[in-house]
C-alpha cells in the first residue's frame, strides 16, 4: 500500500506544471544537485567551468538540474546520459585507476553515441566533439578545472548561448529520450496490477537520516537468503518498472532538502502528503516541528490552523474524504526500514492530531512560546537533552500514538524516561510536566475508567489524585522554604529530598513537615501575609491524608509522573500574577526548556 500511495502522488504532482520551481521530474528524469557545469561552444572547444554553488547557511550548495535519471551502480561501470563524475564525464584518473577510469569514460561516450547519435541535436554534436579532443593532462593542470577536480563533483555539459540550462533538456534531446522503446513486460505490477517489465534493481533512496549517503533501498533483496523460488533480485517482489520510478521519485522529492512535507523526528524522516492537494501537507509538519528562529510562531499558527479546522467543521465541507499519509523511515545498514505508516481520511486524523495537541497543553511561564514540538517532548526525556540520544524507535512510537486518537496510549518508555530525566535533575520543567499529563490522561483513556476526572491544563485543587497532591505539597514546603531563607541555600529542599519524595513518599514527608514548621516560623515573623497564604495551601492538601502514617510507602511510575505533575502544577501557581505582590523573582527550577 506505501507503494500505491507514493505512486499515485507522482501520478498528481506530474500532473502539474512542470516548469514550477518544486516540480517533480518526469518519468525517466530526476532533479540532481550539479556543483559544475562545462561550458562550450557549438564547435566543442571549452569556454569556462561555472560553478553553481551558492552559500546557504555555513554550507555551499549546487543548483539542482533537470537530467536523466541516474544509473543504479554497484562494482561495474555504468555511466549516466550527459552527467557524471569527471572520471565518467572527462576521463581523469583522480583515484590512481586509469586503466578502469578508460573504461569508465569509454561508456559516457558510447551511452551518448548509443542513444542521442540520431538526434542531430547541435548540443550533442558539440559535447562529443569536446569529449573527442580531451587532452586529460592538460585539464589536470588547467586552472578552471581545480574545484571540480578537488571536489570530484558531478558536473554536466550546456552549450554557451542557449536558453536550455544543459545540453540535457534542449528541445532534441528531450524528444529523443521520450521516444525511446520501453522493454517488453514480463510480468505484473504488484503495486498497479498492470503487465509491465519487472525492475530487478530499484533506484536508490536519498534524504533518510542516518543512512548510507548514496542512498538505500526500500525493496532489496541482495543476497540468497532474501530469494525465494528461484527468483533473482527484484523479481521477489516485482514491481513494474514505471511503478519503480513513480515511487522512488515521489519519495526522494518528498525527502529532499528543504521540503516542507518533511519532519525529522528521532531517528525517523518522516513525510506526509495527501491524495489530493491540501495545505495540511504543509501545515501538519509545521505543527510538529520546530519553528526556525526566524519565525518563532510558525508551529503556534500551524497547530491552531488544525485545531481551528476541527472544531469550525471545514473538514465536513470540503475535504473530509481526502486520504492523508504519514510516513515514518529508519536507516538500516544499505536499506531503509518503515518506523510506522499512518493514513486514513483527513477527517480522521486532524481529530486525532489536535487531541495530541490538546493533552499536551499544559500552563506556561509568560516568556515561553505556546508551541511544543515533538522533537522538544522527545529531547526532553534524552541523557543532556541531545537529539542523538532519544531513545531508538521511541520516535515513530510516539508519533504513532499521536495520530492513533485519544484513547491510544503513548508508549510507556517516553513516560518512564521522563520519570529518569526528572529524578536526576529533581526539577520539573514545562515539556516534562506535559508529557506526565499527556500520558497520565491517555492511560486513564486507554483502560476505560470514565468515572476517574482528567488532569487539567493547569493547577486542578479538586483533584483527588493522592501523588498529584503530594506533588502539589511538596512544592509547598518549598516554597515556604525560599521564602523564609534571607541567603542562598546550599542544598535546597528539592536538592535533597526531591527524588526520595516522588518514589517513598512516607519516608519523606514527615521530615518535611517538621522542617516546614521551621520556616513558617520564620515566615510568620518575617512575612506574615505570605506565610498564611502557603500555610493555607498546604493544610488543606495534608487534611487530605490524615496523618503521616497514612501517606503511600511507594509510588509506582505512574503514580511518580502524576507526582510531577502536581509539583509543576502547584509551582507554577505560585508565580501567577495574582500573586505578584508576594512573589517578585522566578527560580530556576521553573524556568524554560533549554
Amino acid at each position: 500500500m506505501i507503494l500505491q500511495a507514493l505512486s499515485s502522488y507522482y501520478a498528481r504532482k506530474a500532473s502539474q506544471d512542470v516548469v514550477a520551481a518544486d516540480a517533480i521530474a518526469p518519468e525517466g528524469w530526476e532533479n540532481k544537485e550539479i556543483p559544475f557545469v562545462i561550458v562550450i561552444d557549438a564547435g566543442g572547444r571549452l569556454i569556462n567551468v561555472e560553478d553553481t554553488r551558492v552559500m546557504q547557511g555555513k554550507n555551499l550548495r549546487a543548483r539542482r538540474f533537470l537530467l536523466p535519471q541516474g544509473v543504479k551502480r554497484s562494482s561495474g561501470v555504468a555511466s549516466n546520459l550527459l552527467w557524471d563524475t569527471p572520471e565518467y564525464a572527462l576521463g581523469l584518473s583522480l583515484r590512481g585507476k586509469p586503466e578502469r577510469v578508460a573504461e569508465q569514460h569509454a561508456a559516457f561516450c558510447a551511452r551518448i553515441n548509443a542513444e542521442l547519435k540520431e538526434s542531430h541535436d547541435l548540443g550533442v554534436e558539440a559535447t562529443l566533439g569536446f569529449l573527442a579532443s580531451l587532452d586529460s593532462k592538460a585539464l589536470l593542470c588547467d586552472v578552471r578545472f581545480k574545484e571540480l577536480l578537488d571536489t570530484n563533483a558531478f558536473c554536466t555539459f550546456r552549450l554557451a548561448g542557449d536558453e536550455a540550462e544543459s545540453v540535457a533538456t534542449r528541445a532534441a534531446v528531450v524528444d529523443a529520450l521520450a521516444n525511446r522503446e520501453h522493454a517488453e513486460a514480463n510480468g505484473r505490477c504488484l503495486a498497479t496490477g498492470q503487465p509491465d517489465r519487472i525492475a530487478l534493481l530499484h533506484p536508490a533512496i536519498k534524504g533518510v537520516w542516518g543512512a548510507q549517503t548514496a542512498g538505500a533501498n526500500l525493496v532489496s533483496f541482495n543476497l540468497d537468503a532474501f530469494s525465494s523460488y528461484g527468483k533473482e533480485k527484484g523479481g521477489n517482489a516485482p514491481v513494474g518498472e514505471r511503478a519503480v520510478f513513480a515511487y522512488t521519485t515521489a519519495i526522494n522529492y518528498l525527502l529532499r532538502r528543504d521540503s516542507p512535507q518533511r519532519l525529522q523526528v528521532g531517528d525517523a524522516s518522516t513525510v506526509f502528503w495527501a491524495a489530493e492537494s491540501s495545505e495540511f501537507e504543509h501545515l501538519m509538519p509545521e505543527a510538529f516541528a520546530e519553528s526556525p528562529t526566524d519565525d518563532p510562531d510558525r508551529g503556534t499558527r500551524a497547530v491552531n490552523a488544525v485545531l481551528k479546522a476541527v472544531s469550525s467543521g471545514v473538514l465536513a465541507n470540503s475535504e473530509s474524504d481526502t486520504r492523508f499519509h504519514v510516513l515514518g523511515l529508519a536507516p538500516n545498514a544499505a536499506r531503509i526500514s518503515v518506523r510506522f505508516w499512518l493514513h486514513g481520511k483527513l477527517s480522521e486524523l486532524l481529530p486525532r492530531a489536535a487531541a495530541h495537541f490538546d493533552d499536551i497543553q499544559i500552563v506556561r511561564p509568560p516568556f515561553e512560546p505556546q508551541h511544543l514540538p515533538l522533537f522538544g517532548l522527545l529531547r526532553a526525556v534524552a541523557v543532556r537533552e541531545k537529539g542523538e540520544n532519544i531513545p531508538p524507535r521511541l520516535a515513530g512510537e510516539v508519533m504513532r500514538a499521536a495520530l492513533s486518537g485519544p484513547q491510544t496510549p503513548y508508549p510507556f518508555a517516553w513516560l518512564e524516561a521522563c520519570v529518569g530525566r526528572v529524578r536526576a535533575l529533581r526539577s520539573v520543567r514545562r515539556t516534562h510536566a506535559a508529557i506526565f499529563k499527556a500520558c497520565s490522561n491517555r492511560l486513564m483513556r486507554s483502560r476505560g475508567r470514565a468515572g476517574e476526572k482528567e488532569f487539567q491544563m493547569a493547577l486542578d485543587t479538586e483533584h483527588p489524585d493522592i501523588p498529584y497532591r503530594l506533588g502539589r505539597l511538596f512544592a509547598c514546603y518549598e516554597r515556604m522554604q525560599e521564602s523564609a531563607s534571607k541567603r542562598e541555600l546550599n542544598r535546597t529542599l528539592r536538592e535533597a529530598y526531591f527524588a526520595g519524595a516522588m518514589s517513598t513518599p512516607r519516608s519523606v514527608f514527615p521530615r518535611l513537615m517538621k522542617l516546614s514548621q521551621t520556616y513558617q516560623r520564620e515566615l510568620r515573623r518575617t512575612k506574615p501575609g505570605l506565610n498564611i497564604h502557603l500555610e493555607r495551601i498546604a493544610q488543606d492538601i495534608a487534611n487530605g491524608f490524615k496523618g503521616p502514617e497514612n501517606f503511600p510507602a511507594l509510588l509506582m511510575l505512574e503514580e511518580q509522573g502524576r507526582f510531577g505533575l502536581g509539583y509543576y502544577h502547584q509551582r507554577h501557581s505560585f508565580f501567577e500574577p495574582k500573586d505578584k505582590g508576594l512573589e517578585t523573582a522566578v527560580p530556576e527550577n521553573i524556568q524554560g526548556d533549554k
